[in-house]
């Protein structure tokens, strides 16, 4: 009898501290759902001892903390798209360019090339650039970074005027006999940008963010595309005495989904044997994650 009575109270222990340990593990007022914190209370304002899952029918305080999103301190973008127009200051002193070897005339009754000649279509010139990827350094906890990456631009200037590159012993320019349903310059090169990027709401994915800098590309292609009734479509290469070289100031500035992006050309087009200056630039809207 006495050996019956030791095991029921054995068991009795047992069992007792079997709930205390199944009341224990769910000693928590806390639940985080991805980078919330919901803590409930009672109306004292105490937290409570129960279960998170019991009794929340009852009048409860729940406070909701926001936990800081963890951020690394190199992240990478892949392949980034930017839509553009496309233009260039023009600072050609046409008299002096003419007195040159790079503008010629072939026909007094084409004119000479001056100003006109370089009219461009604005709501056709574009501006595509593809970027390879762009990664931000973190420089100060996140509202400071430094942005560089490697990618691909694109410029096509839609002429509307006769104007014609041509490459023989030497390139040169003209206003050509006929009239062209389309007109246009493409050149583009590798390019390599550099930004230091202020980012106002690192805590946040879409905030305010900016960024300015400098590009530096190298051409690797350029061409006039010529669609006539008399010639048909025609492609003319050539580097057309451009420049190898093309340095610009960057530019770039986001507010929530929106991205805009601008570029100037510090150098101009054109080498300096061909007297003309002038000056490409282009903004538009980058697709970006940040």
């Amino acid at each position: 009898m006495k050996r019956l009575v030791c095991l029921l109270i054995a068991a009795l222990v047992t069992g007792s501290v079997f709930a205390q340990k199944d009341s224990t593990a769910y000693n928590t007022d806390t639940i985080r759902v991805g980078n919330f914190v919901i803590i409930k209370k009672n109306k004292g304002g105490v937290e409570t001892q129960t279960s998170p899952w019991r009794d929340w029918d009852k009048t409860v305080d729940v406070k909701i903390e926001r936990r800081p999103r963890r951020q690394s301190n190199i992240s990478t973008n892949w392949w980034i798209m930017d839509l553009g127009f496309a233009n260039y200051r023009d600072q050609t002193d046409y008299g002096y360019a003419q007195a040159g070897s790079y503008l010629k005339t072939f026909r007094a009754q084409d004119g000479p090339v001056n100003q006109s000649s370089y009219q461009l279509k604005t709501s056709k010139s574009s501006n595509v650039n593809i970027w390879l990827f762009m990664q931000k350094l973190n420089v100060y906890k996140h509202v400071v970074n430094l942005k560089y990456g490697l990618g691909y631009e694109m410029y096509n200037f839609r002429y509307d005027s006769r104007l014609s590159y041509r490459k023989d012993a030497s390139a040169y320019v003209y206003n050509d006999s006929l009239s062209f349903s389309k007109n246009k310059l493409y050149v583009s090169y590798i390019t390599v940008p550099f930004m230091i990027n202020f980012n106002t709401t690192p805590d946040r994915r879409n905030g305010f963010n900016f960024s300015v800098g400098m590009s530096a590309g190298y051409l690797v292609d350029s061409r006039n595309k010529q669609i006539s009734p008399e010639r048909g479509k025609q492609k003319i290469n050539g580097d057309f005495n451009f420049e190898p070289w093309r340095l610009a100031t960057i530019a770039e500035v986001g507010l929530g989904p929106v991205r805009l992006y601008g570029s100037y050309s510090l150098n101009r087009l054109q080498k300096n044997i061909t007297r003309v200056e002038q000056y490409p630039y282009s903004i538009g809207i980058r697709f970006s994650r940040w």
